[in-house]
């Protein structure tokens, strides 16, 4: 019997600073919390919860922590960069971003497709995230 199975993932992401963690995560993003606590922010996106919760450790910022999967990818790129959003130059073995954008064969969680089309940025406090369309 597998205990796990049964229960929800939650994405955690550390926030050094909740304030500005907010701010960005409200005007670049779009977002509003769906509960605040002392110590944590909980969002609701598409039917899933990611909290971000404060830390006195910070992320390295070297790989994906969240990711969103968007039907259009490149409308999405454009909103956020026109907010100030700074998508990551990846060239890695097996992709590299054009324009911010990589196409990736077999890449999950592109699920019932061949791979995705990805960007990847950091937020405020330095967690790299990431959006990615299915590729069918």
């Amino acid at each position: 019997m597998n205990l796990l199975a049964r229960g929800r993932v939650a994405t955690r992401l550390p926030a050094q600073d909740l304030v500005r963690a907010r701010r960005f995560y409200s005007e670049v993003l779009g977002l509003e919390p769906a509960d605040e606590r002392p110590g944590g922010l909980l969002y609701r996106c598409g039917g899933t919860d990611f909290a971000l919760f404060q830390s006195t450790g910070a992320s390295p910022g070297t790989f994906t922590q969240m990711g969103w999967e968007v039907e259009d990818l490149d409308a999405v790129v454009t909103e956020l960069r026109r907010r100030g959003v700074v998508f990551e130059d990846v060239d890695a073995p097996g992709f590299r971003t054009r324009d911010g954008i990589a196409e990736i064969e077999g890449n999950y969680p592109s699920k019932g497709a061949r791979g995705e089309r990805a960007a990847w940025f950091h937020d405020s406090e330095g967690n790299l995230i990431g959006i990615g369309q299915p590729i069918r």
